[in-house]
Order: C-alpha cells, then sequence, then structure tokens
C-alpha cells in the first residue's frame, strides 16, 4: 500500500478556492480506533462553516467530511468487535453523555462534544480513522452512497422532531429548509410519526419534490409569506411544533407560526445566528423554544436501522468524484440542491 493518499484539504480558512485536493500520509489508527477504506462520504452545510472558520480548534490542514461509509481496512490496539473487511457506516457524535442512565445531550465537559470532520480529520479522503464504537454495519446490497448520506441528517432529524420535539401523531409540524440534506430527512421523520406536515422550500420543482416526499402542504418562500399561509391553512391555530435549521432570516415568522403551548427546534442557522424574539409573543403563547444537536449512538442505531429497512430513504442529488471536491462546495454554497452531494474516492 501506498503510505500516501489522495484528501480534499485546505489550510487557510475561505471561500471554496481554499479546497484542493493533495496527497497526504495515510493515518495510523489508535487505541479503539479503525482505518476505513473510505467508499462514500457526503456533503453538509457543517463542512462550508468549518471552511469558513468557527470559533474551535480545527486541526490544519483540514479533511472534512462528517458523514462518510466504506471498508474497515486496519484495526487499533483494544479493538475486537469488528473484522477487518466489515462494511460500516459511521456515527459522526463523538462525547454524547448519560447519566444515571438518562440522555442528558451532547457534554460540554469531559469528554467535550465533538464533531467527525469538524473538531477532527474527517472522510474527504481514501482513508479515514474514526473510533470503533461508531461504526454501524451495513447490510448487504445497500449503497454505501446511500449511508453515507443518511447518518447526520437522518439523526440530526430524528433527534429534534422525536426526542426533543416530542412530536406526536395527529400534530401539525411546520419543516423549514425543507429541500435540503436535513430536510429532505425531517419530512421523512414526520410523516412516519403521523403528523400533518408543512414544508417550506424554493421554487416550484422542490415544491413538488417535497410533497413527494410526504408533505402535505409546502410554501414556496420566493412567492408567499409562509407564516401568514400557515395561520390561514390552520385556521388560525398555528403549528405544534417548528423544526428550523435556517435561523436568522425567517426566525420571527417561525415564532409566528406557532400555535399555543408550540415548541420551535432549532438544529441550524444557514442564514446566520441572531434570530429576533417576540418576547411578548413567547410568553403569551407560552411557546418552547429548543435546541438540538446531532444526536445520542442509541438514536443513531435507531433511525439508521428504518433506513436500512427502507422506512426513510435518503435523498441524493448527485455522486462527485473527489477530485470535484471543490465544485462540491461551490453547489452546495449557492443552495440549490435537493438532498444531498455525495463524494467518492
Amino acid at each position: 500500500m501506498s503510505k500516501t493518499m489522495r484528501a480534499a484539504v485546505f489550510e487557510d480558512f475561505g471561500g471554496p478556492e481554499v479546497v484542493e485536493i493533495r496527497r497526504v500520509p495515510i493515518p495510523e489508527p489508535g487505541p479503539g480506533e479503525v482505518r476505513i477504506k473510505v467508499e462514500a462520504a457526503a456533503m453538509n452545510h457543517l463542512d462550508l462553516w468549518v471552511r469558513r472558520g468557527l470559533p474551535i480548534e480545527t486541526p490544519m490542514p483540514h479533511i472534512g467530511g462528517s458523514d462518510m461509509a466504506g471498508v474497515v481496512d486496519e484495526l487499533g490496539t483494544g479493538v475486537e468487535e469488528v473484522e477487518v473487511g466489515t462494511r460500516v457506516v459511521v456515527d459522526p457524535s463523538l462525547g454524547y453523555s448519560w447519566y444515571d442512565g438518562q440522555d442528558r445531550g451532547p457534554s460540554f465537559e469531559d469528554p467535550p462534544f465533538r464533531i467527525i470532520g469538524e473538531h477532527t480529520q474527517g472522510g474527504f479522503a481514501e482513508f479515514a480513522v474514526v473510533p470503533a464504537e461508531n461504526l454501524l454495519e451495513i447490510p448487504g446490497g445497500f449503497a454505501s452512497e446511500d449511508a453515507a448520506a443518511a447518518g447526520l441528517v437522518f439523526v440530526t432529524a430524528w433527534r429534534a422532531l422525536v426526542s426533543r420535539g416530542r412530536l406526536r401523531a395527529g400534530e401539525r409540524v411546520l419543516i423549514t429548509g425543507a429541500s435540503g440534506g436535513v430536510g429532505t430527512a425531517a419530512v421523512q421523520v414526520a410523516r412516519r410519526a403521523g403528523a400533518k406536515v408543512f414544508a417550506v422550500t424554493g421554487g416550484a420543482e422542490s415544491v413538488t419534490r417535497t410533497k413527494a416526499l410526504g408533505a402535505d402542504i409546502v410554501y414556496d418562500r420566493f412567492e408567499v409569506d409562509f407564516s401568514r399561509e400557515v395561520w390561514r391553512d390552520t385556521y388560525k391555530q398555528g403549528v405544534n411544533v417548528v423544526f428550523d435549521t435556517v435561523g436568522e432570516e425567517i426566525w420571527p415568522r417561525c415564532l409566528r407560526a406557532l400555535s399555543r403551548g408550540g415548541r420551535l427546534v432549532t438544529s441550524g442557522a444557514t442564514t446566520g445566528s441572531r434570530g429576533v424574539t417576540e418576547l411578548r409573543l413567547v410568553f403569551w403563547k407560552q411557546l418552547e423554544i429548543l435546541g438540538s444537536t446531532m444526536g445520542t449512538p442509541t438514536e443513531f442505531r435507531e433511525v439508521m436501522r428504518l433506513v436500512f429497512d427502507g422506512v426513510f430513504d435518503p435523498v441524493v442529488q448527485e455522486v462527485l468524484p473527489l477530485d470535484e471536491a471543490r465544485r462540491a462546495h461551490e453547489i452546495l454554497e449557492k443552495g440549490n440542491i435537493f438532498g444531498k452531494l455525495v463524494l467518492v474516492p
């Protein structure tokens, strides 16, 4: 085996132009880790934020990519629960904690919550090293591209709607950014929960495709004020839950769309992180504002089993070669996609 590999890396923060394909040393697994021969790695908005620069310590030169699937290539010391040659998908979350058997969400103490490909090197390469405990075997016949596309977005949607949002059958839910990776997953999760699904996307084609995923009512953000339309379409009752990943630009409208006692779950801020909140609306309608990030190992395995069983269908817009990583950043930056972009070495 060559001692170097191809990887999409950057060593300075900036636009897509900082991403380049280089040959870098093949990583070696440490204790409790495995090395994976990457077969597919999916893009997320997280990759854009890391590339632009976040107030965290980012290992440089940096290899992004939180979502990956591939074949176990080498075992670190102490790893016994997985064999070389096993096809696996990787849980991207590191550091979720429990106390007294109860899920308390991500830990910010010891060990701190981290994300593969953000705080560590990721999967936009021919090989990657990850903790063995983060692996889930992929069943035979299931494509690596689909497995890689599913992990982060479905566990994020599942935790936000089911665990944090407490979405129940018969409730009404509004999903913003419905054409994105998390949005396309959230529509499916909400539909399975038995909710009536309202969704916001942009453009006639995305409206049609979002309805095909199972949304009952879809609003084109370029054509209408969705908060007014929700109020009208719910006979001035609003929705029980809003799941928002867009943030600042539409935050006030998300609050206005809620019913009395409604829950707004936020899990992203693609348009900015400073949402203006009308406090009188919050206390008068007795609203809840809930944060949600990624998901626990148990949630990851639960939702990925449903993906493997065909209950949920990861939406992949395009599969690109690793050499086109910069173009993948450019496409995602423009935002005119439906579902996920996947890179293959």
